[in-house]
């Protein structure tokens, strides 16, 4: 119940944040060219607190806070007051409406850009691209436990975020990608993943499982933190805390090495020989796991399950005030060039569907990332914002670009587009933004509930 109304209450302040900025950008740039804002809504429908201004304008906080919008003098909405005709939208300049128009998605930018330098200047605890595993795909192209991930296709990996994004783009295109490693010794070394072996139903947010890298932090010790009643462990007295060492003779160092280790073991016998660690005294049990069949096939079972852990951040994104700068912009450029190579595999159906996120999504990510401190709740703010500046910018009439896309038509053909045009581009729209909005709920079901 914690989550929910978390998730719910930093959606609010999210969306608050973002949409307040891009609509600002509208106003503040309209005001430049001198037209009147009669409204500047953060939210949707009925108003909850609203105050008018004295040159005329009315602030409001609307109820449905999942946008907003910024309501202008025009004469194709309503009657505009003999004295102000200059002062309507519709009168000004083509290049005039075009800055407006676009005001929003570039405000949105430069918030993602202020974002990323205040994240960079407090500083974003990360985890490094080491490599705890490596198994199928990876282990066969030659990557081993303790590497470094360096670069992928080119792009340097700071980061097992950045490294994940460069993999999940690589992997959509189901081609072979060459990755920089470093061994513990800092010797480097190109090696070559063939993503192209990878299943045509592979999940992109996956990437790592499925082509075999295991992150270092992932791997659980192997720390008992539960004995189930009346298992094998209970009955040989194992306890929550102990440490396994070893299973038949073979070390134990991370906690998903025991359900192999035991299943090889009782293929060979059926009594099992543990080695464990308890209060600093190392201790010997033999005992008989329990056989179960299910879905999966016949099993041994200890009846124990890991210890709770939360692996500590091994570096920090942190740059002085103007390094911070460069180091934002780069970012920022990562993030975008990332972005719309997704949502173009996407449109050409080389990437899934279900990578689009809905609100439910967002405001589960919006909790966790606030959740994890201010660096990363300022990473996920900027990452929106971005997000939010490109699809606004998407060619669909009733979206920012949609009007561009109108403007640009204008422009060439040099006078501007129907009355008819226009209504049947604002239908379009609508049903593009509600398809859009539909199959993002959708996917947000999925993960909710699948």
């Amino acid at each position: 119940m914690e989550a929910f109304f978390g998730s719910i209450w930093w959606l609010i302040i999210s969306l608050g944040i973002l949409v307040t900025f891009h609509e600002f950008g509208h106003f503040w740039v309209a005001r430049r060219f001198g037209v009147k804002v009669e409204r500047f809504s953060v939210g949707f429908g009925k108003a909850l607190w609203k105050r008018e201004a004295r040159d005329g304008t009315v602030y409001q906080i609307a109820a449905i806070p999942l946008g907003g919008y910024v309501k202008m003098l025009d004469e194709r909405e309503s009657s505009v007051p003999v004295a102000e005709p200059e002062r309507a939208f519709n009168r000004q300049p083509l290049g005039a409406r075009v800055a407006i128009v676009a005001a929003g998605p570039v405000f949105n930018l430069i918030l993602c850009l202020g974002l990323l330098w205040l994240m960079f200047l407090i500083g974003k605890p990360e985890f490094l691209p080491l490599v705890g595993r490596s198994e199928g795909i990876a282990a066969e192209a030659g990557i081993r436990e303790g590497d470094r991930i360096v670069s992928v296709a080119g792009k340097q990996s700071d980061t097992w975020t950045h490294a994940t994004l460069s993999l999940a783009l690589a992997a959509t295109d189901r081609r072979p990608v060459e990755l920089v490693v470093a061994d513990e010794t800092g010797q480097s070394r190109t090696v070559t993943l063939p993503l192209q072996r990878l299943d045509s139903d592979f999940e992109e947010v996956r990437v790592l499982f499925e082509v075999g890298l295991i992150p270092q932090q992932r791997l659980l010790p192997a720390v008992i933190g539960t004995v189930m009643p009346d298992s094998a462990a209970a009955e040989a007295g194992l306890q929550a805390g102990d440490r396994l060492l070893a299973i038949d003779g073979r070390s134990v160092e991370w906690f998903d090495q025991v359900g192999p280790l035991v299943q090889n073991a009782m293929n060979r016998g059926s009594w099992l020989s543990l080695r464990i660690e308890r209060d600093g005294q190392i201790l010997d049990r033999e005992l008989q796991p329990k056989q179960v069949v299910d879905d999966s096939g016949e099993r041994w079972l200890l009846g124990v399950a890991p210890a709770p852990h939360r692996a500590a951040y091994d570096t920090v994104l942190r740059h002085g005030p103007i390094a911070a700068i460069g180091a934002s912009i780069a970012e920022t450029g990562r993030l975008t060039s990332e972005t719309l190579s997704m949502l173009w595999r996407m449109v050409t159906g080389r990437a899934s569907l279900q990578n689009l996120s809905g609100p439910i999504s967002i405001a589960q990510y919006a909790n966790v990332s606030a959740q994890l401190g201010v660096a990363w709740f300022l990473s996920f703010l900027a990452l929106l914002s971005l997000s939010l500046a490109i699809v606004n910018l998407l060619p669909i009439p009733i979206l920012d670009g949609g009007h561009l896309l109108y403007y640009f038509i204008e422009w060439v053909k040099g006078s501007p587009i129907s009355e008819r045009m226009l209504v049947a581009g604002q239908f379009v729209g609508l049903a593009m933004l509600a398809g859009l909005m539909g199959l993002a709920f959708y996917n947000d079901l999925l993960r909710l509930f699948g």
